[in-house]
Parts: structure tokens; sequence; C-alpha cells
């Protein structure tokens, strides 16, 4: 297979992680969670008192933070300053500040020169699957595969209930705030990216949402 990018979009819930995970393993692909980098540098503000409700105080800081992201989908990692996040990024307090932190200009700046350059290192040794809300419309516009995964709001906050606990109720109407936040702002809103295919993961399995997406990678593969 040739070197290659996959662009997976689609809001929280949707299925986006673990079909990225699924279809970088099965086609031996690197793979990047964009949204663990927004989480990380989340995790930071908050860590140093930032206020995470003000974009000035928010960008005057971002470029102090070093974020490491691993792209072994199998093991996948996010670092701050060499300390692991993996678990501190799924907390509670971070799920309430990402959106906030995610709409500030100067960070999705920043984040987008670190996701090219990683993008741009795996190219050189196979390609890659990256999964975000902004991939192939932002990120990876020339992606030789666009997706675009949504789900039922009830399924979404079913399968987020189930992997981090609470409330299913309460995490629909969380994911729906989100969904508006990260379709309202101003840089690099969720939208399904032009040429993108869409998936609605509702009533598939996981291994069928990624053998539908391993395909259309096969597919493109075929006509190369």
């Amino acid at each position: 297979m040739r070197s290659l990018v996959v662009a997976v979009d689609g809001p929280s819930g949707s299925g986006k992680s673990s079909t990225s995970r699924g279809v970088a393993a099965r086609l031996g692909l690197a793979y990047l969670d964009t949204g663990a980098m927004f989480r990380a540098i989340t995790w930071w503000m908050l860590r140093q008192g930032v206020d995470v409700h003000d974009p000035a105080a928010v960008a005057a800081r971002v470029h102090e933070p070093v974020i490491r992201s691993g792209t072994d989908p199998l093991g996948p990692t996010i670092a701050v300053d060499d300390v692991d996040v993996a678990v501190g990024i799924r907390s509670d307090e971070v799920n309430a500040a990402v959106s906030p932190v995610s709409a500030v200009p100067e960070v999705r700046a920043l984040l987008l020169d670190l996701q090219r350059e990683i993008i741009a290192r795996s190219l050189a040794t196979g390609g890659i699957v990256v999964e975000g809300r902004d991939i192939g419309s932002v990120v990876a516009p020339d992606a030789a595969v666009k997706v675009y995964l949504s789900a039922d709001p009830q399924a979404r906050a079913l399968r987020r209930a189930a992997e981090a606990g609470g409330d299913v109720t309460a995490t629909q109407e969380s994911l729906l705030a989100r969904d508006r936040i990260d379709s309202g702002r101003a840089t690099a809103p969720l939208v399904m990216a032009d040429g993108a295919v869409h998936i609605d993961t509702t009533p598939y399995t996981l291994d069928e949402v990624v053998s539908q997406v391993v395909a259309l990678v096969e597919a493109v593969e075929a006509e190369a």
C-alpha cells in the first residue's frame, strides 16, 4: 500500500477513535487522535490556573507546553512536558473546558502545525489515519480518503456513558452542547468535508464500520 492519509471526522460519540484505531491496525498505518492533543493543551491550562474562558489568556500561554503524540494504533500515547496524560485528559474537568480552549485560534494554529508535522513523518513510512473534527476540511484537505462518521444522539450518549460512566441523559445533553460549540466556532468548525463519505454508525457494530472504511481505502488503492 502506498503512503496515504485517511481523514476521519465527526462529533463526539460517533465512533471516530475506535474506528480509526481499527482501520489503522488492520491496514498497518499510523494513527493520530487530534482530539487528545486539544485535551492535552486544556489539561495543561487547567493545571496552570489559566482561565480557559478567556481566549487572550489561553493564547498568551499556548506555546509553553510541549505536546507529544504517539502514533501506534495498538497503544496510542499523549504526553505534556513528558508527563503521560492519557488518563487525566478524560476527566470531567477537561471535558467541560476543552471546547472553549479548542475554539481559540492560536491553539488551533499551533496544533495544526504539529498535526501536519506528524502526518508528514508518517507519510514517509507508510501513511496514517487521522481523526478529529476538521481533518478533511482543514488539517489534511488532500487526504486520499475522507470519512465523516455520525450517529443518533442517544446512541452516541450510550457509547460515551459506557466508556466514561455517568447518566445517559446528562451525557447526551453534554454531547449536543459540544456539537453546537464545535459547529458554530469561527475557526475550523465541525463540518463534513468536500468529498467525504458519510457513514451513520448507529446500526452497525464497530467491526462493520471498520470494514466499511477499509473497503473505501482499498477502493482508492485499486484505482491508483
